[in-house]
């Protein structure tokens, strides 16, 4: 009966600490200078068009361990505009979805000249997600197992807005906005996709020296009611031949699970924390992300590691007047 007890808290985590595998999962990724990943607002927000490349893999050493790859470009469209896309493969077990989303932002600048910044802008991503369960495995007899790999795919739509004036950003975005109907989960799973995310953060120091970053992002899937929050400090200091930054996230869900031990019935929330370190080199970066999982009980005691490579191309010749490392 423990046994049991504690699998089903491994697998409420499991789902809590991706945010739903349906779709990009939401992990910390998008503090690897990565926000246009989930919010469709930023794409072309910033004055360089971006690529950005991530790796990321869970408990080295367990065989099919969760593991998501994403490649992602944005830049402008003119003055006003912005477009971008994003290929993404999401692996977990014997289930797996790959996708492409296309993105598209409208940017209204308040600025009094080129190099102020006080953006407003409004994004929308159209994605197609492919399902895909492997049964080729599974034994025994069981009439709603074909033994052989099942594919669905479905259609989905996230929107969003941003505003970045000067030092500061704020974010808000509904991922899976649409009621979505899938013929490989029905019986198991709500067509309710739903996602909110807000985000906001500050920059201050000096930026000849050290910048401060503190964030936060807030996430609500819609179905559950499951909530959690992103506390974030990011640190940036220029040297001779760019930037060196890391930062430390700390998450933690607002909703737990009960679990036997050994004195009795026991509490646990999800919490983990990312240590991140990147350095900026002319117009390259590179990005590495350790995130540890705490509490009594968890699958594996090994981290979630992910690399992040990135170029920024195309960019204006003046910046802007800011402390805005995503936008500049």
């Amino acid at each position: 009966m423990k046994i049991k007890i504690k699998y089903y808290l491994f697998c409420f985590f499991v789902s809590l600490y991706s945010f739903g595998q349906e779709g990009i999962p939401v992990y910390s990724d998008y503090l690897s200078d990565n926000y246009y990943l989930i919010h469709p607002s930023m794409a072309g927000a910033s004055n360089c068009a971006k690529i950005r490349l991530t790796a990321r893999k869970q408990w080295f050493g367990q065989q099919d361990a969760p593991e998501l790859q994403t490649l992602s470009f944005n830049g402008r469209l003119g003055e006003k505009s912005g477009a971008g896309i994003i290929i993404f493969n999401d692996k977990n077990g014997y289930h797996s979805q790959k996708g492409v989303k296309l993105s598209f932002a409208h940017h209204i600048m308040f600025s009094r000249d080129e190099i102020d910044l006080n953006q407003l802008s409004f994004g929308v991503s159209a994605g197609l997600i492919q399902n895909q369960l492997d049964e080729t495995e599974f034994v025994g007899f069981d009439p709603t197992v074909f033994g052989q790999i099942q594919k669905d795919s479905y259609f989905n739509v996230d929107i969003g807005a941003s505003y970045n004036y000067l030092d500061f950003y704020a974010h808000a975005t509904v991922q899976g906005a649409l009621e979505t109907r899938r013929d490989l989960y029905t019986e198991y799973e709500s067509d309710n996709l739903r996602k909110y995310l807000l985000s906001a953060g500050y920059v201050f120091g000096n930026k000849d020296r050290i910048l401060f970053e503190p964030s936060v992002l807030l996430m609500l899937v819609d179905k559950t009611k499951e909530k959690s929050v992103d506390l974030n400090m990011k640190v940036y200091k220029s040297i001779d031949f760019g930037q060196l930054w890391g930062g430390l996230s700390y998450r933690r869900s607002l909703e737990g699970a009960e679990y036997s031990n050994n004195t009795g019935i026991a509490k646990q929330k999800l919490q983990y924390i990312t240590p991140i370190l990147g350095v900026n080199y002319k117009n390259f970066m590179v990005a590495y992300t350790y995130s540890h999982l705490t509490g009594a009980v968890k699958f594996d005691n090994g981290g979630y590691h992910q690399i992040t490579l990135g170029i920024n191309l195309f960019c204006k010749r003046e910046k802007y007047d800011c402390y805005c490392p995503a936008i500049n």
